[in-house]
């Protein structure tokens, strides 16, 4: 391992252990957000109330000496409230922008789904180029940018579901769950010690996050496998049980993320394990499966598994 790879594990491993101080007993949970934050993504987070979505999304983004807004999503927020308006200036006798919490490095828009459709479409301009148009005036985001987004299972009163085209901006989801008995038992000696909102120190600088991103693509890909996610997503398109299969940005995703997940694990290639491990993440929340009405329909992770195991892995 050369010095470049060295610098990125001690980089990639300070980060994770920030995460780890505060979200106990998910290391899985915590490397797939950080995989999604080296691969230029953007992270969606969905689980059932009180299982640590949001302090999850704040200790990535405090782990990072980077600009962060939080923006809590309510059935009120306008798309103004996330973008930014233009004010009157009587002064320059002249309209001033006043940009909103979308100009941050780190936004988290916690329980995304509890706004309404026309102020989820406000960040969809934003989290695929970078930029939002206001007025007929585009505006640059900064580097690096990330949304990381909480959301309750739909089923929960008072969500709405988010459309196709807003899922397929998230590079991936992911899902918390409950924690085990030893991570519960810190859970509650904290809430004893009345230290339970632990402070986290940065542990990286936004050229270091760029740092990371930049080597990330530099992780290599043979040209076998890059044919075997290929056929892995044309399988989705065209399979009996799946409505809406995998579009080229969903193809992205797994690329960059298979990069991603390659060099956190200390490598500098890509392996079909890459690949298989990044698949439902990443193709989770992008699938709709066809609406058979049978009670013996499978679930999309079976589906995917399904896919995954008839397609052949590369030597």
């Amino acid at each position: 391992m050369n010095t470049t790879e060295l610098a990125a594990q001690e980089k990639i491993a300070a980060l994770r252990g920030a995460i780890g101080r505060v979200v106990k007993g998910k290391d899985e949970t915590i490397e797939l957000a950080v995989v999604a934050l080296i691969a230029e993504g953007h992270l969606l987070i969905e689980d059932v109330p009180g299982v640590g979505k949001t302090t999850l999304g704040h200790a990535l983004a405090r782990a990072l000496a980077c600009n962060f807004h939080r923006i809590q999503f309510t059935s009120d927020l306008l798309p103004s409230d996330v973008v930014g308006v233009s004010v009157f200036n009587p002064k320059q006798n002249e309209f001033e922008f006043k940009p909103g919490p979308i100009f941050s490095n780190i936004v988290l828009a916690d329980e995304i789904n509890r706004t309404t459709p026309k102020t989820q479409s406000a960040l969809l301009e934003a989290m695929n180029e970078n930029q939002v148009t206001i007025e007929n005036t585009t505006y640059a985001l900064p580097r690096p940018f990330m949304v990381l987004a909480t959301q309750n299972p739909v089923e929960h009163h008072g969500t709405y579901p988010l459309p196709e085209s807003q899922l397929d901006r998230f590079l991936m989801k992911i899902e918390v769950g409950y924690p085990n008995a030893e991570a519960e038992k810190e859970i509650l000696h904290r809430y004893t010690n009345g230290n339970y909102h632990q402070t986290i120190q940065p542990v990286l600088t936004p050229a270091d996050v760029l740092y990371l991103q930049d080597e990330s693509r530099k992780v290599h890909i043979n040209a076998k496998i890059v044919d075997y996610m290929i056929q892995v997503v044309h399988r989705t398109r065209n399979h009996p049980e799946i409505e809406l299969g995998i579009s080229p940005r969903g193809t992205v995703a797994l690329f960059r993320t298979s990069q991603a997940l390659a060099m956190v694990d200390g490598r500098n290639f890509v392996l079909p394990d890459d690949v298989k491990r990044a698949a439902a993440p990443v193709f989770g929340h992008r699938l709709a499966l066809a609406k058979h009405g049978s009670k013996g329909s499978r679930s999309k992770d079976e589906v995917l598994e399904g896919i995954l195991s008839e397609i052949k892995i590369p030597d």
